[in-house]
């Protein structure tokens, strides 16, 4: 069925969108909407087609949330707790051996149906020996590694992609990990084999990166009830949105 925003249609009844594509543009255009409302963005803004926005808009949403989004910076104080409680999230040099099997997602594959597979696969391996993961490797994995069981060797953060590199270091795990992991290839049955921890530089060579990690999560957060409240307000129709009645956040 056809999905729209307020009114606006942000998908035909005949696009083949996974439920996550169509969130996206869902949130896409409640910002939209919510910056030509506060005058970032004029109001005969072209409606977005097949979820792409105009420049002036893509401009407009990211001086909305600039705007509406912004935190306090944090103190010294918070920042030295932060590097505490996450020093491994600091480290330099760390590395990890893993092994994967690699679920890509091309064009026209049902990301639904993929997810599922894999995650039937995931739960099984999670219970088996390594024989089995090398098995499955060899025949499940759209990687060149599957030859090799899954094997990628000895990993350190700059040899990943970063939304694969978030998912193995700064952790502890060994052996099968408990989700799939998700990156610009596909989907991932990582195997943790060994960690080599890194070293922890002093707080004072990574003080403004542990104020950008505390930036990013409260951008995270504040976004996530920024777009609930927005929903809440919203008139939305094929598509489903966590929703809030809270007043938007300052």
């Amino acid at each position: 069925m056809a999905a729209s925003v307020n009114d606006v249609l942000i998908a035909t009844a005949d696009e083949a969108l996974d439920d996550e594509a169509l969130r996206q543009r869902a949130c896409t255009e409640l910002l939209r909407q919510r910056a030509i409302g506060l005058g970032l963005l004029a109001e005969d803004d072209p409606v977005p087609r097949e979820g792409a926005v105009s420049e002036a808009a893509s401009e407009a949403i990211e001086a909305l949330l600039l705007q509406e989004l912004a935190g306090p910076e944090p103190d010294e104080a918070a920042c030295r707790r932060h590097y505490e409680a996450h020093a491994r999230q600091f480290a330099r040099g760390e590395r990890v051996q893993v092994r994967h099997i690699l679920f890509a997602v091309t064009p026209g594959v049902d990301v639904d149906r993929l997810r599922q597979h894999a995650e039937g696969h995931l739960i099984a391996l999670r219970a088996s020996e390594t024989a089995a993961f090398t098995e499955a490797a060899q025949s499940l994995s759209n990687c060149p590694s599957g030859a090799d069981g899954g094997r990628l060797g000895w990993l350190r953060t700059e040899d990943c992609a970063p939304e694969f590199a978030k998912e193995l270091f700064g952790r502890s795990e060994i052996g099968v990990l408990p989700q799939l992991l998700h990156s610009r290839f596909g989907l991932h049955i990582a195997a943790i084999d060994a960690r080599e921890p890194g070293r922890l530089p002093p707080f004072e060579q990574v003080r403004e990166a542990v104020a950008q990690q505390m930036r990013q999560q409260h951008q995270i957060s504040a976004l996530r009830q920024y777009l609930q409240t927005l929903a809440g307000d919203a008139r939305l129709q094929g598509v489903e949105l966590q929703q809030a009645t809270s007043p938007l956040v300052q």
